[in-house]
């Protein structure tokens, strides 16, 4: 509850020292440019708002914003809007069992039945004795992912209007016991929320507090990544509305807020499947400090970065420790993390040959989550190609 009474006077504070367009130390070209494509981009694809960020290899950061925060109210989106960073969370999960692993609480190579077993419904997994930390990790543990079983958005849908918490973790792990595994541990890769779910577990059990708790003194309080925070309720100061097709399959809202300003639905339901409010400026600045192995102290980034390619049809592709690691990108290699969850969509890239990185989050997921608009393809695109534009050291 502190952190986020506090996160209500920094944005108070962050928005009188950002003003409306331009972050902190922002290198005023490129902050012009960035604005020039974001509006650009929203003229073309009529979405409601959105916010773009960058870090340079000096440290220069800057973050400019378009459209609306909430359309009814007609309330601008500003550098300080915050929106729900879904899947991006996963890295901050990764970190920390990265963490955990150099303070010897815990080993990637252990079974997943070492901090597991004890639990009643450990034995309906699949591959249960086979999967390891560094296979959940990875996405290579063979597991169904369960936000996408028809079980989950049934139940999802029936309960999403009632108050509290729609799920506990176990009950969501619940949804693919005794499926069959897609694969022999290890021997394949298949994107799952659950197996971060299973994460989540096993940190709370090495540490024997709340990940959120965790993660916040590991990570959001020493890179003051002051407009992040837990996505554990629904009254998150700062959140920008979403917005979301009628035919959605969680049957929800059209628009993620209420006019009080709460969600109609708990995002807590994600937990360590994602799991993190957050901005534009905050996700480059982790992503720089992640990406260049300064997000904590000692050797992390040669088990970050260990991935294998993701399919034989795409051997450029690969996925390490919750990072996506692309080695052929149009400006160079990149290390990422995409996220979705209903009225929001958010990216987050690192492009080591410039030392460089770049985050937008946009209020809807319409025509993004189908695939049936060139919306998030085109704007990481173009905001790359500005970052690729700035000269070298």
């Amino acid at each position: 509850m502190l952190r986020h009474v506090l996160v209500t006077g920094l944005l108070l504070l962050a928005a009188i020292s950002m003003g409306c367009q331009s972050g902190t130390e922002s290198e005023p070209e490129l902050t012009t440019l960035f604005q020039k494509e974001l509006d650009a981009l929203r003229e073309k694809f009529d979405f409601p708002g959105a916010t773009a960020a960058y870090a340079l290899a000096d440290g220069t950061t800057g973050i400019v914003a378009t459209g609306l925060a909430d359309i009814e109210s007609e309330t601008a989106m500003r550098p300080t809007s915050r929106m729900l960073a879904a899947s991006i969370g996963k890295t901050f999960v990764s970190a920390t069992v990265l963490g955990l692993a150099q303070d010897g609480k815990l080993g990637l190579d252990d079974s997943a039945s070492q901090w597991l077993g004890d639990e009643p419904w450990f034995s309906r997994l699949p591959n249960h004795q086979d999967m390891t930390i560094r296979h959940l990790l990875t996405h290579r543990a063979g597991l169904v992912n369960h936000v996408d079983t028809t079980e989950f958005a049934a139940a999802f849908a029936s309960k999403w209007s009632l108050p509290g918490r729609p799920f506990e973790p176990d009950q969501l792990v619940e949804f693919i016991l005794d499926k069959p595994p897609l694969f022999v541990a290890g021997e394949g890769w298949s994107y799952t929320d659950t197996g971060y779910i299973l994460l989540g577990m096993v940190i709370e059990q090495a540490t024997g507090r709340s990940y959120y708790e965790e993660v916040e003194e590991r990570f959001l309080m020493p890179l003051d990544l002051a407009l992040t925070s837990a996505s554990d309720r629904r009254t998150l100061p700062g959140l920008a509305a979403g917005y979301m097709g009628e035919d959605n399959q969680f049957d929800l809202p059209t628009k993620t807020l209420r006019d009080d300003g709460i969600m109609v639905w708990d995002p807590a339901v994600e937990w360590t499947g994602g799991g993190l409010v957050s901005n534009s400026l905050d996700l480059v600045v982790w992503a720089k400090a992640l990406f260049e192995g300064a997000a904590m102290e000692g050797p992390y980034l040669d088990e970050l970065l260990r991935g294998e390619p993701i399919s034989s049809e795409a051997p450029h592709v690969r996925f390490g420790a919750g990072v996506a690691i692309r080695d052929d990108g149009p400006i160079g290699a990149w290390y990422s993390h995409s996220g979705w969850i209903p009225g929001y969509t958010s990216s987050m890239r690192y492009y080591p040959a410039h030392r460089a990185a770049i985050a937008f989050q946009i209020n809807t997921d319409i025509g993004i989550v189908d695939g049936s608009t060139e919306l998030y393809g085109e704007m990481a695109a173009r905001l790359e190609r500005v970052i690729a534009s700035v000269p070298g050291d």
